[in-house]
């Protein structure tokens, strides 16, 4: 009896401490939660991951799975250096608080690491959530051993971010794109690295992504750093499901053992409803008070004045006779300043020989005497010098020691890039923290504006900017702010060295907000992406960057071509195409006419690439259709030059089919032939075919809605709708203005390009409504007054 009574009373003592037990471990599991009126975030109290991120106003929760998976940061060392990385599991001991007993404030904290170092890590975290939006900042500050050396930390990090149908990431790479099938492309079979990321300042434009459900909710990654450090933002999945974010931050390795690491800026995760506008519409409201935008040159009034008049740009390459007399003579048919995009002017072959572009091919004499007589008729011209390749095949390469202050990878080694396919030449990437190439580089564009007469210098490849390891350059190792303070010395420099000749323009590859205080042109070619991205491959192009700093800096370009394109005549004659520059099919017409109106209508500068007299009478309806853009948007500068972005009016119309020529000077050609790729069966290798046969033009049929639409507010508050009908017939339209604040009754004046004319008043409704004929473009105007 004893016994059994024994057994009754451990049994239940057993039970007891089981429930005492688990309840403990699920207290200490329960997340903490931090709350503001519009979203709520919630902590995993055991190790800090990110398990909660609600969106009040639509009770969208956008962490769907979290535990365990993976850690909210993690720190990586330099190769050769042990641990090589560092999570927060390896900590011994991890606490959280309020500080100051501020619910929206959450503090966390990382030590007792078992790490070989005299000195012990401890890793802070702190997150605060915005008291006005749904926004909320992450720091993190790393004490460490000074025998620790970091390459990189990754955070914060988003898991198992919630799928939603409709999808829609929007990434400001350059000029702008979209994808409506991002997890197809993040973790997708033809993404075998199942990641996508982009580098700033470079490829990505501003600091601002955008993964929403099409007018849904959406999540808003940011990061508010006002200096330009070198980071990277990325998507990246460990499954067909599962998609991941996170930032990556490359400290500042100096020569001397650093102690502490922690970003000037925070990382901002937040939440919204709407669309990519939406999410430039909030950047904007921030990256616009920012040094960039304030400083930029166009905001302080110092681009050249003839940059601000000029209403085409003819984007041609080789010497003057096809360079500058087929502006001249465009000039006089638009009688509107025309200015030249000059490439292959230099004594170099392109892509192999920089940066010995002196003397030029045509010699000093002859292309002094045409820029002259260019200027005579009102012509400007900035010609081409790539601003950091130097070709590694190149005399001055091994003269001059070049290899000393081109970029290093992690090895210590030059990383080779080549993107002449002909010759196969490889090229290196100069530091711009080195006076050696700055000094290069302004020495000879000096050269260029100063002896020869050009008007400026489109610096290839301005907005991007690389990580470098090599101690000897006098920088930082790895990320900070050293290139961007290069490129500002650079810029100066040139300017000092010409002021007393003229205003010097200079423009830039892409685009960036970091360069906007020291570029007076971006080229922004992404409306022309048909031309070169392989076919169909889910992005689609949006002024993103234009969304949000048009009103600070002026864009232009595009690839849009009547011709194949050209081959440099310094390339080898085996690979010469038969008829360079023959004429494109007419059937590409669209194309031409989507890439126009794109242009113009999205708030650039109006450009053509490899143009010819000829084309006046040989294909006179795609010239006229450009002219009268060139005339429609002089009419209304000050909504497509100095306009503010503004959501576009919903249009309903059937979409449009049409084929598009996928070429430029390497993409879709081999040798002497023109290949051709088609919809369902493209070539990875861009557009070659594998029977070496000349198939024709590289092609392949694209959709698009018949209209192209921007929506501009100028600083009177009037409201520009510019539109163009790029489809085959007249359609007629009818939009509600309600959302620019006006509600009825308000004047309305139609922008041609022979003028402007009183077009009625804004239906009692809201309603606007018009027919555009095929080809044609306007601007819509509505007073306010």
């Amino acid at each position: 009896m004893n016994r059994n009574t024994v057994s009754r009373h451990q049994r239940v003592a057993i039970c007891l401490l089981l429930f005492l037990f688990c309840y403990s471990a699920n207290s200490q599991a329960q997340p903490v939660a931090l709350s503001s009126k519009t979203l709520r975030l919630e902590v995993n109290t055991t190790n800090g991951d990110l398990v909660g991120l609600l969106d009040k106003a639509t009770g969208m929760n956008f962490v769907s799975e979290a535990v365990g998976k993976n850690p909210l940061w993690r720190i990586e060392m330099l190769p050769g250096h042990e641990p090589a990385t560092i999570t927060p599991s390896m900590a011994g001991k991890f606490r959280w608080e309020h500080p100051n007993k501020r619910e929206n404030e959450l503090m966390m904290v990382w030590e007792g690491f078992n790490l070989p170092f005299s000195k012990p890590l401890k890793v802070v975290v702190t997150v605060v959530l915005d008291s006005k939006e749904p926004l909320s900042y992450w720091s993190i500050a790393i004490d460490k051993p000074g025998e620790l050396h970091v390459e990189k930390v990754r955070f914060p990090e988003v898991p198992g971010i919630t799928k939603q149908p409709e999808e829609r990431l929007a990434a400001p790479i350059w000029m702008g794109e979209m994808t409506k099938i991002p997890r197809q492309l993040i973790a997708g079979p033809e993404n075998p690295n199942r990641r996508l990321e982009w580098p700033y300042p470079g490829t990505m434009s501003l600091q601002c992504l955008a993964l929403y459900r099409e007018n849904g909710p959406g999540l808003y990654l940011s990061c508010d750093d006002t200096a330009a450090f070198r980071k990277a933002f990325a998507f990246w999945s460990e499954s067909p499901e599962r998609v991941n974010y996170e930032m990556i931050h490359y400290p500042e390795n100096e020569s001397t053992p650093q102690t502490r690491y922690g970003p000037s800026y925070r990382a901002v995760i937040g939440t919204f409803s709407g669309d990519w506008i939406t999410a430039a519409e909030r950047y904007r409201a921030w990256g616009t008070r920012q040094p960039w935008a304030v400083r930029s040159r166009l905001n302080r009034g110092v681009v050249p004045e003839w940059l601000l008049k000029t209403s085409l740009w003819v984007w041609n390459r080789g010497k003057s006779d096809g360079v500058l007399e087929p502006a001249v003579d465009i000039q006089k048919e638009l009688k509107l300043p025309v200015s030249v995009f000059w490439h292959w002017w230099h004594g170099c072959s392109y892509d192999a020989g920089f940066p010995e572009y002196l003397p030029p091919r045509e010699g000093t004499e002859h292309l002094k005497a045409a820029l002259s007589s260019a200027h005579k008729n009102n012509v400007r011209a900035i010609v081409y010098m790539n601003q950091r390749l130097w070709g590694m095949t190149t005399k001055s390469w091994a003269e001059k020691g070049a290899e000393r202050f081109a970029v290093k990878g992690l090895d210590g080694k030059v990383r080779p890039e080549i993107y002449n396919t002909y010759t196969q030449q490889a090229c290196a990437t100069m530091c711009m923290a080195t006076p050696f190439w700055r000094n290069t580089y302004a020495g000879i564009a000096s050269e260029a504006v100063r002896d020869l007469g050009v008007d400026g210098v489109y610096m290839d490849q301005a907005c991007s900017s690389l990580l470098c390891y090599d101690p000897t350059h006098g920088h930082p190792l790895g990320g900070g702010t050293f290139w961007m303070n290069g490129f500002r010395l650079l810029s100066t420099d040139i300017r000092d060295r010409t002021r007393s000749a003229r205003n010097t323009l200079l423009a830039g590859e892409g685009a960036g907000e970091a360069w906007l205080p020291y570029l007076d042109l971006m080229l922004t070619l992404q409306v022309s992406k048909e031309r070169y991205a392989r076919p169909n491959n889910g992005w689609d192009v949006i002024p993103f960057f234009q969304a949000v700093y048009h009103a600070f800096g002026v864009t232009y370009g595009n690839y849009s071509s009547l011709t194949i394109p050209p081959y440099d005549e310094l390339w080898p004659d085996e690979f010469a195409p038969k008829e360079p520059l023959k004429l494109l099919d007419r059937k590409f017409a669209t194309q031409f006419y989507l890439e126009q109106a794109r242009t113009v209508l999205w708030g650039n500068q109006p450009t053509i690439a490899n143009y010819r007299t000829t084309q006046r009478s040989q294909r006179s309806e795609e010239i006229s259709f450009l002219l009268k853009l060139a005339r429609v948007r002089e009419q209304g500068k000050q909504y497509l030059l100095y306009g503010t972005f503004m959501r576009p009016p919903q249009i309903s119309a059937a979409v449009i089919s049409f084929p598009i020529s996928r070429e430029n000077i390497y993409a879709g050609r081999k040798g002497k032939t023109i290949v051709e790729t088609t919809k369902d069966k493209p070539h990875s290798d861009g557009g070659i075919d594998d029977t070496g046969k000349d198939k024709g033009e590289s092609s392949f049929e694209s959709t698009s809605p018949p209209f192209v639409v921007g929506t501009w507010q100028a600083k009177s508050g009037n409201v520009g709708i510019a539109i163009s009908n790029v489809g085959p017939t007249t359609l007629p339209i009818r939009f509600d203005v309600r959302q620019y604040g006006f509600k009825g009754g308000e004047r309305i004046s139609l922008i041609q390009e022979n003028g402007k004319k009183d077009f009625g008043r804004v239906g009692v409704d809201g309603q606007v409504s018009i027919d555009v004929p095929s080809h044609e473009a306007y601007i819509i105007e509505l007073l306010k007054k």
